[in-house]
């Protein structure tokens, strides 16, 4: 294997687990790696032979995330460390490890009372258990070569960091490697991962794994309810909960989110993700009361109630179970296939995580099912679409998401400049709409038509043109073009390419325009009219070769028709599709340098 000859850890075995243990790897042979969880250690290797130290994997749910730092423990020769916030990642990480060293490695929990010996090699440890006095200890034990960070979106928070930097992990001279797994490096507080790592070194998207067979399809339905979300105050992507509880656990909205889930889930074991514990509650009950055997997990459970509960839930004797943020991490139930979205959220990474829960694979599983229960609200929510770039208005009407995807790329090919109102649409209204779209038909602002006499042409959200004839012949366009908020104002005016002014209104700059065509003289300000006479001139040979060349094709009947087409294709040029992973704006490629690594 590659990675096997790219680096000089020592692979001799280290011995089995301690007498009178009972392991995973006793019972179960060891996992085999996926094509991209082969990759994904290679990359690792790849980046630290290139001086990287603090590395991170964006890969989504079900991915199998903990197979792959399950690999690189088995491939390391110094001590391990693996850093998780959940008591579930914490048994999954030991459990896992132990397969994939098949014994070799002697794997301890550092978590409340439990104590790593001296002989553990790979440490499997609560954050929330690692004050400075108990790391110490295990610092003084063993120097850690590697250290796996699972779940590290929330790495950024200030104690997480307290920890890494007791580690060293920050320290010019460290020699280790601190590697963290995600499955979203958005947070909810707005805070980047950037500043505790230094590159992703691999990442696939949801849609890429689907695609390949890993993970099932994701359906969508949008379903609309009468609740008003205009009194809950935002904070960063995330709400009062409180609040929002209020708004949202009431009678009414609860009933149509159990008719939903009884109607549409059918046979499919639910998960709905609920906002407080009184409003997970609630819903159990109205989900019992209209016949689905309903149960309810939350974090101040004790632990063999919660664990009985779930027990009955994969039994299949409970059809749904309701959860306040227990679930979204950790947990690992492939036959879910039905996820309802009782909360509002505007964070896509507590979403993708949420919706992550139900994309396993699973024997008989073709698809997982995702309710979308939309309130009246000014918020940009997030919904299924939004995942891949859709509108999050959009209503799927039980399509997949990948076909919302592919839908949403040939547009930006095939359709480039095409806008969609914010309001409620299918994708068949988005088709039709597309196929009849028209940069010609695209009407001004009646507002900007008010104030101008002159056959300015729509560039869509991008701004204005307007095209007219010098005195000794020449063709001009004065464009009006939005750009990023600076100095000098929203919009800039630019006279055939270069710019004369910027304000803060469009409308200001449209009649700043308009009067400055006008000043200079009279054949300009009688051209720049829509009635003029040259407009209708027929178009050149050559143009209208180039019209063709467009995506999507065009045909003008007149000069004046080829020129807005022209002049909105420039500004709207075909786009690349979206990039499907969260890590836009990340460093992600290296120069190898050559040598051979040491990981830890």
């Amino acid at each position: 294997m590659l990675c096997e000859r790219l680096i000089t850890f020592d692979l001799e075995p280290r011995g089995r687990a301690p007498v009178g243990t009972t392991s995973a790897a006793d019972t179960a042979p060891r996992f085999e790696l996926r094509d991209y969880q082969r990759e994904a250690v290679e990359r690792v290797l790849e980046a630290r032979r290139c001086g990287f130290r603090r590395l991170l994997v964006c890969l989504p749910t079900g991915a199998g995330k903990t197979v792959i730092f399950s690999e690189l423990c088995r491939l390391a020769r110094r001590p391990v460390l693996v850093l998780a916030h959940r008591e579930e990642l914490l048994g999954q990480a030991r459990d896992k490890i132990e397969r994939m060293t098949e014994g070799r490695a002697a794997v301890a929990l550092e978590q409340g009372a439990s104590r790593a010996g001296a002989d553990a090699q790979v440490v499997v440890a609560s954050l929330r258990s690692l004050h400075s006095a108990r790391l110490a200890r295990l610092m003084r034990r063993r120097a850690f070569g590697l250290i796996i960070y699972d779940e590290c979106h929330h790495a950024a928070a200030e104690d997480n960091q307290r920890v890494l930097r007791e580690l060293g992990c920050f320290e010019a001279d460290w020699t280790g490697t601190l590697l963290g797994f995600t499955a979203t490096t958005t947070r909810g507080d707005g805070v980047g991962l950037d500043r505790v790592f230094e590159r992703i070194v691999a990442e696939r998207s949801l849609l890429e794994l689907v695609d390949a067979g890993y993970l099932v399809p994701l359906r969508g339905y949008r379903l609309r309810t009468s609740v008003d979300l205009q009194r809950v105050v935002a904070r960063g992507a995330s709400s009062d909960e409180e609040a929002l509880s209020e708004v949202v656990d009431i009678e009414d909205r609860n009933e149509l989110v159990a008719r939903a889930i009884q109607e549409l889930a059918r046979d499919r074991r639910t998960i709905a993700f609920c906002v407080t514990v009184s409003h997970a509650r609630n819903l159990a009950r109205t989900l019992n009361h209209v016949g689905v055997p309903t149960g309810m997990v939350t974090g101040a459970m004790p632990r063999d109630r919660r664990a009985q509960t779930l027990a009955e839930f994969r039994a299949g004797r409970l059809a749904a179970i309701t959860n306040v943020g227990v679930l979204t991490e950790g947990f690992d139930d492939p036959g879910v296939s039905c996820i309802a979205m009782a909360r509002p959220t505007r964070s896509e990474g507590l979403y993708a995580q949420c919706v992550g829960r139900g994309t396993r694979l699973a024997p008989g599983k073709q698809d997982c099912l995702v309710l979308d229960f939309v309130d009246l609200s000014d918020l940009s929510l997030v919904t299924l679409p939004s995942l891949v770039g859709a509108p999050r208005q959009l209503d799927l009407q039980g399509a997949t998401l990948g076909e919302a995807a592919g839908l949403m790329d040939r547009l930006a090919f095939d359709a480039p400049g095409f806008e969609l109102e914010p309001t409620d649409i299918t994708l068949g209204e988005i088709k039709s709409r597309a196929r009849a779209f028209d940069p010609l038909t695209m009407e001004l602002d009646p507002e900007l038509s008010a104030i101008t006499g002159n056959a300015w042409c729509s560039l869509g959200w991008r701004g204005l043109a307007l095209f007219f004839l010098r005195a000794d012949g020449r063709l001009s366009c004065v464009e009006i073009l939005r750009r990023g908020v600076g100095r000098g104002g929203r919009y800039e005016v630019l006279f055939d390419g270069e710019q004369r002014a910027r304000f803060t209104r469009i409308e200001e700059a449209l009649e700043a325009t308009d009067y400055e065509v006008a000043q200079t003289g009279r054949v300009e300000a009688l051209s720049a009219r829509d009635e003029a006479a040259w407009r209708q001139d027929p178009v050149p040979a050559s143009v209208l070769e180039t019209l063709a060349e467009l995506s999507p094709p065009r045909y003008a009947a007149s000069l004046g028709e080829a020129l807005a087409y022209l002049a909105f294709a420039k500004h709207n040029p075909p786009r690349e599709p979206r990039r499907q992973g969260a890590t836009a704006g990340w460093p992600l490629s290296f120069e190898p340098r050559g040598e051979s690594v040491n990981l830890g």
